[in-house]
């Protein structure tokens, strides 16, 4: 080992507490021969399998595959979580470097016909169920990747994998770049007549940290709907608002992010026909839970004509409540005066109540002590990857140590937009390992001293993702290929729903929605009213995730060799097609800002959300039946669910937990939508 890898940190294993990246001795120098190293390391390993002169075994094989390209995995998940997180210049030029090289390396392996064959030469018999289940994965991969494809066929595939490689990098940046860049900056305070205090101080905390040296600054999150939008009464800056969030990535700039969308939709395509998939679509939902591609649209084909019926219902109340037709951008406004009329309900008046401090601690942290008996002991000694970053040690019942969980919960110019969670270190007994995850939301960071309070939907964010967090951390599996969250993306979205249930369970809400001032508990009277509201708003609610689905599968079933050479006309036409264009209800993503579908691995997989809330819907309900927040409920679960990752079939996991498959009912009741039929 030279001079400079000796001290370069990756190379060996980090000697903090279960593995967590050694942040303070980080830099980024240390990333480009980091990657170097460990592909080169990793292949190396590969030819020790290959040039094995022993016959093929489970152990020899499969498991040295399962052993090699630690290294290279070191530093993929700190250097892609900083990406995410953390997207300096350097880091993106990294990226840009780094996403091609990486492509290259995969196929190196996957393509690889002799490692294929070995592979293929193991025999199964005689192998426990996770063993066989492993095998059986790497064979899919492979064959999914293409090693059964003749010599021309596999050089084009890897010109397609490295030209998307590129050009996802290229997506997320310029979708960063054009986020900060559109924030909304109004020079007076009367603009922002509506929003607390607190909103407007954040909002010129946000103005001068962009450089302003005065004004306020709205910074967008990812979706379409801005939550400034409930609130806000003057009319212009809410158009103003809305129309800078749904004009990213199509604006006249130099990024030109809807031909890249474009271009990576027609070569998904080519390559799904090089792989014997009539489009990405097909290719893309092949090894998920769903049964078929057929059965995804036969559910959305159901939903949306219902959805869309009670939009235009909830349309009708607006336009009453307003005194005058309803344009996309008073939609939220006027749904929430709907709200407070008819429900006598005021979320925007409940921030005061959901203190960010308070909602992790008393009210996350605290329903996973209740449900499955942990404890949370923050570690101030252990750095994060940024200063906002928090680092807690997770324990169990018995007190031994689950594994570490990050916070990093503030927005950031170099952040991306969204919320999601991160695994730094996957567990695996196989390597004696714990999880160490990280959440990551994008909440408006106050001027010092003030608290951080949060709408309500990112409450329900941060219940979410610590559901990610959970499946995580409870991870028991002895191949990391399975750990956690490795499984298929229209399962992986589940967990994470069915810990939303808590928010507003009596025993969690009582413990954390409390004044930040005052102390006052919320009353339960208002919760009451919050729970009876809950139908208000799902017409919206569903029909603008249903437009973001059905335009995820349009770009994702074009047939091979088809060009898009306008791509805002085809958005518009795939949305008219799906009987989801309603004017005042645009698409949760428009194709411009859709990092999931085209820098987020869900391609084809938005869908995954609501396949997911059908067996979260039937859980919540098994939970109701069962005594709710108990600790045997939350062992079941646990050992049945989240222990697993995707050691078992996922859909079989669901039915040891539940006793059956899932059924709709709970969903359709959840959502206020009329039974569809469901094959």
């Amino acid at each position: 080992m030279t001079a400079d890898a000796a001290s370069n940190p990756f190379m060996t294993e980090s000697p903090l507490p279960h593995g967590l990246p050694n942040f303070a001795a980080i830099r980024n120098e240390h990333y480009l021969p980091a990657f170097a190293a460990g592909m080169a390391a990793q292949l190396a390993e590969i030819e020790a399998i290959t040039s094995n002169p022993e016959l093929a075994t489970f152990a020899n094989t499969v498991v040295d595959m399962e052993r090699s390209g630690q290294l290279l995995g070191r530093v993929a998940a700190v250097f892609f979580n900083a990406s995410s997180a953390h997207a300096t210049d350097s880091i993106q030029a990294i990226e840009q470097e780094v996403a091609p090289r990486l492509a290259a390396h995969g196929d190196d392996i996957y393509l690889d016909a002799a490692l294929y064959q070995r592979f293929r030469a193991v025999p199964a018999e005689g192998l426990d169920a996770e063993s066989a289940r492993l095998l059986e994965e790497y064979l899919k991969a492979f064959t999914r990747a293409g090693a059964q494809l003749d010599a021309p066929s596999q050089t084009q595939l890897r010109a397609l994998n490295a030209e998307l490689s590129v050009l996802n990098t290229t997506f997320s940046q310029d979708v960063l770049k054009d986020t900060n860049d559109s924030a909304l900056w109004v020079a007076d305070a009367g603009e922002l007549d509506g929003l607390g205090a607190d909103d407007i101080a954040t909002a010129a905390e946000a103005a001068r940290t962009a450089g302003h040296d005065a004004g306020y600054l709205l910074t967008l999150i990812l979706p379409t709907a801005q939550p400034a939008m409930e609130s806000l009464t003057n009319r212009e800056t809410r158009r103003r608002l809305f129309e800078a969030s749904v004009n990213r990535g199509s604006r006249d700039n130099d990024a030109n992010v809807l031909g890249t969308a474009a271009r990576m939709a027609q070569l998904r395509a080519e390559r799904a026909a090089l792989l014997g998939f009539p489009t990405h679509a097909a290719f893309a939902t092949d090894d998920q839970t769903a049964p078929s591609l057929a059965a995804i649209h036969d559910l959305l084909g159901e939903l949306a004509p219902a959805a869309v019926a009670n939009a235009k219902s909830e349309a009708e109340l607006l336009a009453e409540a307003a005194g005058h037709p309803i344009e996309a951008w008073d939609w939220a406004f006027y749904s929430e005066q709907v709200r407070r009329d008819k429900y006598d309900v005021d979320l925007a008046a409940l921030r005061p109540y959901f203190e960010l401090e308070r909602v992790l601690t008393h009210g996350v942290f605290y329903a996973a002590e209740r449900l499955y008996g942990l404890t949370f002991l923050e570690r101030t000694d252990l750095p994060g990857y940024h200063p906002d970053v928090r680092v807690w040690e997770v324990l169990n019942a018995d007190g031994s140590s689950l594994g570490l969980f990050l916070g990093d919960y503030y927005t950031r110019d170099t952040k991306n937009g969204g919320a999601w969670m991160n695994e730094l270190v996957e567990q695996s007994r196989l390597f004696g390992r714990h999880a160490v995850v990280v959440n990551n939301l994008n909440i408006p960071k106050p001027p010092e001293g003030e608290p951080t309070l949060l709408t309500y939907d990112e409450v329900v964010t941060c219940f979410h993702e610590f559901g990610h967090a959970l499946h995580g951390l409870f991870s028991a599996v002895k191949y990391p290929r399975f750990s956690g969250t490795n499984v298929p993306r229209d399962f992986v979205e589940y967990p994470s729903q069915v810990n939303e249930m808590w928010i507003l369970f009596a025993e969690v809400v009582a413990n954390y929605a409390r004044h930040h001032t005052t102390g006052e508990q919320l009353p339960a009277a208002v919760i009451a009213k919050v729970k009876a509201a809950s139908l208000w708003g799902q017409g919206f609610a569903t029909t603008e995730y249903l437009g973001a689905t059905l335009l995820d599968l349009a770009w994702h079933e074009l047939e091979p060799g088809t060009t898009v050479d306008d791509p805002a006309a085809f958005e518009a036409q795939a949305l008219a097609d799906a009987g989801v264009d309603l004017p005042q209800i645009p698409p949760r993503y428009r194709t411009g800002y859709f990092k999931h579908i085209f820098a987020g691995g869900y391609s084809a997989g938005y869908y995954a959300y609501i396949w997911s809330e059908v067996l979260d819907a039937d859980t919540v309900e098994w939970f109701k039946d069962n005594g709710g927040l108990t600790r045997a409920n939350g062992d079941i679960f646990r050992a049945t669910v989240l222990a697993r990752g995707n050691s078992a079939d996922p859909l079989q996991s669901f039915r040891d937990f539940r006793g059956r498959d899932a059924e709709l009912a709970p969903l359709l009741a959840r959502r206020g939508l009329g039974q569809p039929a469901l094959d």
